[in-house]
């Protein structure tokens, strides 16, 4: 039994025993930057990508079987990434949440992006390595969020070294373009301390579904590897291992790539620029080194078909109570404008409109239909749904099992939620009651690691980071409110939901309702 074991027992129990350093306040003034910044590399602008109007956000959860013929080019790489990690916009709506009084202050600004981000931290690094195919010399990039731009890290072919470090049986084209996902730990632990580790592997999860939705509507695929050679990538782009993880890789089909000349496979070269940190001091928590210790020790090691098996969601007990729903209310808005829509409600939520029957429904069948990531992972269904209604237009309030199956809900306890949920919240921001519904992903997080390893927690975390993204993004599609927050008591959702004997944690809380009309926004498009 690995530490990842000890670490996903302390995440469930920080409710009531507080995680180290208990006494940990950030120091603002010295945080880091929500970029990495590379001094002096050159750089090219990233191209405008129209996004058609038929490539809805239906397509692009329900797409799945053979994966997508389509083939990426620059134009269709310059649109996911600014759909994903690009800044779209900015956040100036009065709200309830304690960062309001810095958002009219430009240099604390908050964009919107089309990922969600555990406290809008956006700690995952995006680097391009692209092969002869690709429209640019060979070499390593490193695409810069605010500006749109790809940085130049390292020039020459270096695509060998990824595709050896992936390894055989490695999912996804053969290609000679890569997307290499990391993340700067410090980037998010400045805030968030030894707790990081398990907010940021839902980032990754957040980012790579919001591609995967992105291409898939458009006929293109997106299969990420988890596991590979992370002490090889790491070396290739310069980075310290301790310091930043090697979470994904994602090799991209691409229009004319002719296959590969195996060149660059021997020389053995990095990226030898650095990245610039502003913290004047930077700290180290031991929860989070080990967790990156752990976790990247047998990154080689992926996983036997079917290894997953065993760690899969428990079906929805069919002896229980069933509440029939309507089939979904159609996503057919396109999977752009519903990214750019999407935000977090913080506490406007307004429970004098309840949601309806169709929207809980494709809510619902969103939020699963993320719950598989593909590549390496298989196609197992780790995370399992769970509901507390309190103002759905002809559901009772109670709490419920969601069954993909039947599409409809399995009773687990009548009466309304609203005590429970607003007692076991930590934060100011939310009045949970006014939501029309709490969504609960749970996975069974031991399984996994017993399953794959203490590598298998990114995963775990990876998959319910990929659930909130649907989620979002769905509610966006059908005029509802969202809000996703870690800030609870997992074990009192144990407790009320029956799950001591099953090995489900419910990881997340993901808050789905109408929101309050009129609300106080600021235009800044046509400011």
């Amino acid at each position: 039994m690995g530490y990842a074991h000890e670490y996903a027992d302390a995440i469930m129990h920080r409710g009531r025993v507080p995680m180290d350093p208990a006494d940990y306040v950030p120091n603002w003034q010295d945080g880091p930057r929500k970029a990495k910044f590379y001094p002096g590399a050159d750089s090219f602008p990233l191209p405008d990508a129209p996004y058609p109007a038929d490539a809805t956000l239906d397509r692009g959860l329900c797409a799945e079987g053979a994966p997508g013929e389509g083939e990426f080019d620059l134009v269709t790489l310059s649109g996911m990434l600014r759909d994903s990690y690009g800044l779209t916009g900015r956040r100036l709506g009065v709200q309830a949440n304690t960062d309001l009084s810095a958002l009219p202050f430009y240099p604390l600004a908050n964009w919107s992006r089309g990922s969600a981000s555990g406290g809008g931290l956006y700690p995952v690094a995006v680097h391009w390595v692209s092969g002869p195919s690709g429209p640019v010399p060979p070499g390593v990039h490193y695409y810069s969020t605010r500006h749109h731009t790809m940085q130049r890290l390292l020039t020459g072919d270096v695509t060998g070294r990824v595709r050896a470090a992936l390894g055989e049986g490695a999912p996804g084209p053969e290609t000679d373009q890569y997307l290499v996902l990391s993340i700067k730990y410090w980037q998010n632990a400045f805030k968030y301390n030894s707790f990081s580790f398990h907010a940021v592997s839902m980032d990754l999860g957040a980012c790579v579904q919001t591609w995967r939705m992105w291409a898939a509507a458009r006929g293109l695929a997106v299969e990420p590897a988890l596991w590979f050679d992370e002490a090889r990538l790491a070396e290739l782009l310069g980075v310290d291992p301790e310091e930043e993880g090697i979470f994904a890789v994602v090799p991209l089909k691409w229009a004319g790539y002719q296959g590969s000349s195996g060149q660059g496979c021997a020389a053995s070269v990095s990226v030898r620029r650095k990245d610039a940190e502003r913290s004047r001091t930077v700290l180290a928590f031991d929860a989070l080194l080990r967790m990156q210790a752990a976790t990247s020790a047998d990154a080689t090691a992926r996983p036997a078909p079917g290894a997953l098996a065993p760690a899969a969601a428990h079906p929805a007990d069919p002896a229980a109570e069933e509440v029939g729903l309507p089939p979904a209310r159609p996503l057919e808005t396109d999977v752009r404008t519903a990214l750019r829509d999407r935000r977090s409600s913080f506490g406007r939520f307004e429970a004098r409109l309840p949601v309806t029957r169709p929207q809980l429904a494709a809510c619902l069948a969103a939020a699963v239909a993320g719950s598989r990531l593909g590549g390496d992972t298989g196609d197992v269904r780790l995370a399992k749904l769970y509901a507390f209604v309190s103002h759905v237009e002809g559901v009772a309030p109670g709490s419920y099992a969601y069954d993909p199956e039947r599409r409809s809900l399995r009773r687990v306890k009548e009466g309304r939620p609203g005590e429970f949920l607003q007692r076991n919240y930590f934060l100011a921001n939310y009045n949970l009651e006014q939501a029309g519904a709490v969504l609960v992903p749970t996975v069974r997080t031991t399984a996994v690691l017993d399953a794959v390893g203490d590598r298998g927690y990114r995963l775990v975390n990876a998959t319910v980071g990929a659930v909130a993204q649907s989620l979002y993004t769905a509610a966006s599609a059908v005029d509802l409110g969202c809000g996703v927050a870690l800030g609870f008591d997992n074990i009192s959702y144990t407790e009320e939901l029956g799950l001591d004997g099953t090995g489900e944690a419910p990881l997340l809380i993901m808050m789905i309702g109408n929101e309050r009309p009129a609300p106080a926004d600021f235009r800044y498009e046509i400011a």
